[in-house]
């Protein structure tokens, strides 16, 4: 059971609006909450989420709402730091 949850939320985070915000790097872009922020647009009808977020809300924006919210709540503090320009030297790779 425990397999096949883990498998639904792997195939479900590329539809996760927090993800896609992430990923998408528009300046000027909201970025604290941004996921949660585009799942409310799209459910209240906005019109150009790609002009204002840089990526297009999920299908099922009332399903992402809560993983959003959540997932934004633990990146938080490195959206904070990115809001204030705060460079918090995290580096990967190699």
């Amino acid at each position: 059971m425990t397999k096949a949850l883990c498998l639904l939320l792997v195939l479900g985070l590329p539809g996760c609006a927090s993800i896609r915000t992430l990923d998408a790097a528009k300046p000027g872009a909201p970025i604290i909450y941004s996921g949660t922020r585009l799942d409310w647009y799209s459910l209240n009808g906005g019109c150009c989420p790609k002009d204002r977020f840089g990526a297009l809300a999920p299908r099922y924006a009332a399903l992402d709402l809560p993983a959003s919210a959540l997932l934004d709540t633990l990146l938080l503090p490195f959206a904070v730091a990115a809001e204030l320009g705060v460079g918090l030297g995290v580096t990967g790779g190699n």
